[in-house]
């Protein structure tokens, strides 16, 4: 009895000891600039908090290269435990086999404290969570009182309508830049499509099944492109490559344009370079339109397959780490993105930095999120989207620079987005939507 007793309790203690066995994991990320730092900032308050794990932030340069990178590292089995990816990506991983749902890994978090606009982009359809919100984003108006001023503007405008009004008041006023945007399809497309409660694709969005089609072509959003585009005729709009430093943000910070439409977690760059002259408030609309929710933006954190339980623990052990209320407030806090969770925004409302500037955008921002939605302004189920989004700025591009009408430029990148997701379908034919 006292062997059995004795080679019990051995058994008991080596399986301690292997559940709290020390590892060394990798964290791939596509940030840089201030995200990067706080990242890096992350990492490092890890390390020092406790003594068994460690893990290494490793940059990757963007989201995309990120994603490839990883993407490649999976098929040679040397992929980081944990990974970045941003949200054009989340079909690809859904259904990519290569990752694991949060949900499942840690089943003891209350993933309902997520905010809903965080979590309804990255959820199952049976409520899985299939990554962890991290640095989440979305869309806003910035403005810069002083040049907004010498055009006699208080306010930011609501409206496209009150915008286009604001932007010849600035051209009459001096201002050579009165409104700019990159163009990017998750800015003029994606956003403005869900905040208006329509869709970009069939199916909801893909969200009901692989076999969706483009319909973006038609409708407002093919309307607001060809808007912009008589928009930077007339003067009223610079795009990237109008402007003095090739960036639209990066020509808001400088002092050279007056408003972008940009996402909050630029705020903190913008605050950094203009101070108490950075404006903000929701992203238009145009008049009569019922306003929804906008979309998360930036990205979530993913646990990779191909790894043993040691380097498992330390992974949970990590975002436990990131999901705590006093990290997100210090992440937020240095970048401007968004708190993720119900109790992280309480929290900082009790701390009284919920006034400061730096956390300027939280509300409004969160706000932006929880506006009533619809079944298309849920977030995108679409195939290959990250090669979409680039089809999009290509052609619409063409169309800005007077190479083809702008209806061509969406009817082209519609047809040559509907051969993406004929792909995508073959690819991952009977594949059940999660």
């Amino acid at each position: 009895m006292m062997l059995k007793f004795l080679f019990a309790s051995a058994l008991s203690l080596a399986s301690a000891a292997s559940v709290a066995k020390a590892a060394d994991i990798e964290f791939w990320y596509g940030n840089t600039g201030l995200g990067e730092e706080a990242i890096q900032n992350a990492c490092s308050a890890f390390n020092a908090a406790q003594s068994r794990d460690r893990v290494t932030c490793v940059g990757q340069g963007s989201y995309e290269v990120a994603m490839q990178k990883a993407i490649a590292a999976y098929r040679a089995k040397k992929n980081p435990v944990l990974m970045q990816f941003f949200d054009a990506g989340t079909l690809d991983l859904m259904l990519s086999g290569a990752v694991e749902p949060v949900s499942e890994a840690l089943p003891q978090v209350k993933w309902d404290d997520y905010l809903p606009g965080a979590r309804s982009y990255y959820q199952t359809a049976k409520g899985a969570l299939l990554s962890q919100p991290y640095n989440g984003s979305t869309l806003i108006l910035y403005g810069n009182r002083e040049l907004l001023a010498r055009a006699g503007i208080s306010a930011l405008p609501a409206t496209y309508e009150e915008l286009v009004a604001d932007a010849r008041k600035l051209k009459a006023a001096g201002i050579a830049c009165p409104f700019a945007t990159d163009g990017l399809s998750w800015r003029v497309l994606e956003q403005f499509s869900a905040r208006h409660g329509e869709p970009i694709a069939t199916r909801h969005n893909g969200y009901d099944g692989l076999d969706a089609t483009y319909t973006f072509n038609t409708g407002l959003a093919a309307t607001h492109l060809q808007n912009l585009k008589s928009w930077r005729d007339e003067g009223l709009l610079r795009l990237e490559q109008d402007t003095k430093t090739g960036k639209f943000d990066a020509a808001f910070n400088a002092g050279e344009c007056a408003m972008v439409e940009n996402s909050t977690g630029g705020y903190g760059a913008a605050y950094k370079a203009l101070g108490d002259k950075v404006m903000i408030g929701l992203a238009p609309m145009y008049q009569g339109k019922t306003r929804h929710n906008t979309l998360i933006g930036g990205a979530s954190i993913w646990i990779m397959k191909g790894h043993g339980p040691a380097e498992i623990e330390a992974a949970k052990a990590f975002l436990d780490f990131l999901r705590r209320d006093d990290q997100q407030i210090a992440f937020a806090g240095k970048t401007g993105y968004l708190l993720m969770t119900g109790s992280a925004l309480t929290a900082l409302k009790i701390s009284g930095k919920a006034a400061t500037p730096e956390f300027a955008v939280a509300d409004l921002g969160v706000s932006s999120l929880a506006e009533p939605g619809n079944d298309d302004s849920r977030g995108i189920r679409l195939g290959f989207f990250v090669q979409f989004r680039d089809i999009f700025l290509k052609e619409t591009q063409k169309a800005f620079n007077g190479e083809k009408p702008m209806q061509q430029a969406l009817d082209d990148s519609a047809r040559q987005g509907n051969e993406l997701l004929r792909r995508f379908e073959k690819t991952y034919r009977g594949a059940a939507m999660q």
